[in-house]
């Protein structure tokens, strides 16, 4: 027999992941950013999106600029949307001697900005690195 009493049933929404393996190439960057597009275009904010475009854009292109690539000649994207909103978004490569850091570009410098405009649109960024490469992550 019902009681008439409700009941609140707690739902949570689980940690959503995604990961791509893009060529060591400027056609990687394209193909990341369309990726991640496509996957996140439902889930997140169109301003939200087209910052996570740029950060992944950004970090690929440094990826093929200045580090050597994974085995296979390519560059591993991940990113995932965690239960608090929070987009993280990861570039893995095959590392490089000097290892990424934010550059002043001069007014008129044709590169240079890229680690600049992930710190601007980003919550934080950081690099880790382990035996295999660098990760250079980003969240928002």
């Amino acid at each position: 027999m019902p009681t008439g009493r409700l009941e609140s049933v707690s739902t949570t929404i689980a940690e959503r992941a995604w990961c791509v393996v893009v060529p060591h190439h400027a056609r990687g960057a394209h193909v990341a950013r369309h990726r991640l597009a496509h996957e996140l275009d439902t889930l997140i904010t169109e301003d939200r999106l087209d910052d996570a475009v740029a950060i992944a854009a950004e970090l690929v292109g440094n990826a093929v600029r200045h580090a050597a690539p994974l085995p296979g000649d390519v560059i591993r994207v991940a990113w995932r949307l965690l239960p608090d909103d929070t987009l993280e978004i990861r570039v893995t490569d095959g590392g490089s001697p000097a290892g990424p850091e934010l550059r002043v570009a001069a007014p008129d410098a044709v590169d240079g900005r890229g680690l600049t405009i992930v710190a601007a649109l980003a919550t934080h960024w950081g690099v880790e690195r382990d035996g295999l490469g660098q990760c250079v992550w980003a969240t928002l």
